[in-house]
Parts: C-alpha cells; structure tokens; sequence
C-alpha cells in the first residue's frame, strides 16, 4: 500500500515513520510513505498555497487550485484501489471499522489542512472528510499519522501474529478486550498514609483465575472482563 501526504511540512513526520512497526512494515515493503510539498504546485512564484477568506474573517484558507493540481499527479484512480482523504475536524469519525476497509486498498492520499482550513470546493476532489476526534488540531498531518498507524497494523505480515488483531479492542464494534498481565506476579509498592504519614507497603497481584492453568475458566473469566469495560 502507499501512503501519500500532501502538506507544507512535508518532513514533519519523518521521525515516526523511521520508527516502530511503519518502518518494519516499509522494511518489508508492504507499505511506503511519499510526503509532497504542498508548494510544489503553488499558484504563484511566492509559493503561495492560502489566501484571506472572502466575506472576511480572521487567518488564511487553504486554496483549491494547489490541491486540485497536486491530486492529479499524485492519484493512481483508475489504475488502482485509491482513497483521497482530507482530514478536517467537521469530518466523519474515524473508527477501527474504517481502518478494516481502508487495509484493502492500494493507495491513500491525505490531504492536511493549515491555517483557518480550506477553500470548500477540495471537497469536490476527495473521497472523504475523515476527523480523529471531537477537537481541534493545528493541521492534518498528526491525523493522517492516526489513520496510517492504524491501517498499517492491519496489513497482512505487519504484525508478528496476525490472529492477535481478533480479540483486541474494537476488533467488533462495541468490544473493548479483557485486562491482560504479566510479571511479576506481585508488584509490591508504597504509598503515603494520608493519616499517618508514613509509608504503607502495597501490593498488587495478577488475578488468581490466570494462574490457575484452567483454559476454560480463563477464558469465561476474559469474556466476562471484556463485556464488563
């Protein structure tokens, strides 16, 4: 799959794409990533890419043209599975649903927002206005980090164990998965006595029922933990 990023910070997400599991998975070429300078496709020798909104108003709005001529190089429609996004926060939310569709596809172009926002008629030229959450970020580009994330891991071959994806969080909707522990068995710490003053030692321990060896009563235990969160 690739993943394009039209933006005019086109390095701002270097540093986590050469990190983690979007590495691994551009190492394994399942996936790459193409950042594009929005000023590539200015409309002017100054490299302008916004303009004062009309009907007036505070901040600048990101113009149409740039966007438009920037989409035409950059989308393989036709040729490929392609989705272009704009992140914008008046958009639909993004879900793991939409992470599931979105794994099947070959190309995913995102388009970032600055400033005040964008000339409304982008939206003639994307597939759909995606928000990550019920507020406001200074651009897209954080978004569109969301969104790759949580697409990559999807991928076949990405992840070590592709059956792990099954009963985590919002592998369904409405599902949140169970409570999971490790060593040590106990983790013993202190904590401040707000009577005393003096340290009390607390412990915490790993559930008795995942120590017991009893597959069946364990995974009641998981299901009965996970319909309860």
């Amino acid at each position: 799959m690739q993943f394009d990023l039209i933006t005019i910070f086109p390095e701002i997400l270097d540093s986590y794409v050469d990190k983690g599991m979007i590495r691994i998975a551009q190492e394994k070429k399942l996936i790459t990533y193409k950042p594009h300078n929005l000023r590539d496709w200015a409309v002017d020798k100054h490299g302008s890419v916004d303009d004062k909104p009309y009907g007036g108003g505070p901040g600048q709005v990101m113009l149409v043209e740039p966007i438009y001529k920037a989409l035409k190089k950059i989308s393989k429609k036709g040729k490929q599975k392609t989705k272009v996004v704009l992140l914008s926060a008046k958009g639909k939310p993004w879900t793991q649903q939409k992470a599931k569709q979105y794994s099947k596809l070959d190309q995913v172009i995102f388009v970032c927002p600055r400033y005040e926002g964008h000339d409304e008629r982008i939206t003639k030229f994307i597939d759909e206005e995606i928000r990550v959450g019920d507020y406001v970020l200074t651009g897209g580009e954080l978004g569109a980090a969301i969104i790759m994330d949580s697409v990559t891991r999807l991928i076949p071959g990405v992840l070590g164990k592709h059956e792990s994806l099954d009963e985590e969080s919002h592998s369904t909707p409405g599902f949140m998965e169970y409570p999971q522990y490790t060593r040590p068995e106990v983790f013993s710490y202190k904590k401040k006595n707000k009577k005393t003053g003096k340290f009390d030692k607390k412990n915490l321990k790993v559930p008795p029922i995942l120590l017991s060896g009893h597959h069946k009563n364990i995974n009641e235990w998981r299901q009965e933990k996970s319909n309860s969160v």
